[in-house]
């Protein structure tokens, strides 16, 4: 078994990723002299069987990274999975059975308990607001405001739960803030810069905070998506209802779990919520260890 077998097959990480996430979480959990609890407590030919157990239900991600913490501190380890990322599990399910030497199960068991508690918890909220659209058109997106050095994973967490990914970065997408209106010196001047320098495979969206901003981006024909930030339910149904379908509308700001439905039924095409990734409650799982 490989960690990428484990992933969701509806989304991707890099095993890139996932190899220098798990050894940045090694490293800062060994330091410079390993497990010394294990080492001075554990022989060094015991074995160990342990089970990876939900202690609430939800959606599971994460199980590639913890496979890769394993196996990075002992290739004898061997792995069962009875599910795989996205799945959703009821609480006291198994997910994972693990058996071989036991220190290593024992030094792997924190880092591998964090990613998976971590990610499932992304996971789990992103399908709680999911399930809130249902019906819709609409379509939940995570943002920038990820853990750093997090931020491939969480994303990936964020699929798992059936949502969907803004920009991974300052690189792949034009997104014009209020900031940068201002500084270019209005709507216009901002877009035609972005739009003269933008390749034809890069997207240029722009925020706008009222509707007569909204008329005015229209009005140029240069943005691909609009970001409708801070609107209340009535402008953005009128800002729906301005658009005609034209540009690809997002809100933005304000949207939680209470407020998504209402959102929704706007008919905007997407709404961003950076608490996906940035307030996510950790997942309750444990590692136990069989006797």
């Amino acid at each position: 078994m490989t960690p990428t077998s484990l992933l969701y097959p509806d989304a991707f990480i890099s095993p890139l990723a996932i190899d220098a996430a798990v050894q940045r979480a090694l490293d800062e959990d060994l330091g410079r002299a390993g497990d010394i609890t294990s080492l001075a407590t554990i022989p060094e030919a015991t074995s160990a069987r342990a089970v990876l157990v939900a202690r609430q239900s939800g959606v599971i991600a994460g199980l590639p990274l913890a496979l890769a913490t394993l196996q990075k501190l002992s290739a004898d380890i061997e792995v069962r999975a009875h599910v795989r990322d996205a799945a959703r599990v009821a609480r006291g399910q198994q997910v994972l059975t693990i058996s071989g030497p036991a220190r290593a199960i024992l030094t792997a068991e924190r880092c591998a308990l964090n990613f998976v508690g971590r990610l499932s918890g992304v996971a789990t909220l992103t399908a709680d607001y999911v399930a809130r659209t249902e019906g819709t058109k609409m379509r939940i997106c995570c943002t920038r405001k990820t853990t750093p050095g997090l931020r491939a994973l969480e994303k990936y967490a964020v699929r798992c739960g059936g949502g969907f990914n803004h920009r991974f970065g300052l690189d792949d997408a034009i997104l014009i803030k209020d900031n940068h209106i201002a500084v270019a010196g209005g709507i216009r001047p901002v877009l035609e810069r972005a739009r003269a320098h933008a390749g034809h495979l890069v997207k240029v969206e722009i925020e706008v905070d009222t509707l007569s901003q909204l008329r005015e981006v229209l009005d140029t024909g240069l943005a691909d998506a609009v970001l409708l930030d801070n609107m209340d339910l009535a402008t953005l149904r009128e800002a729906v209802r301005l658009n005609e379908g034209r540009l690809k509308l997002e809100a933005s700001g304000g949207v939680t779990l209470d407020s998504i439905a209402a959102i929704a039924a706007t008919g905007v095409d997407y709404a961003s919520a950076g608490a996906l990734t940035h307030s996510a409650p950790n997942f309750d799982c444990a590692l136990d260890i069989e006797a």
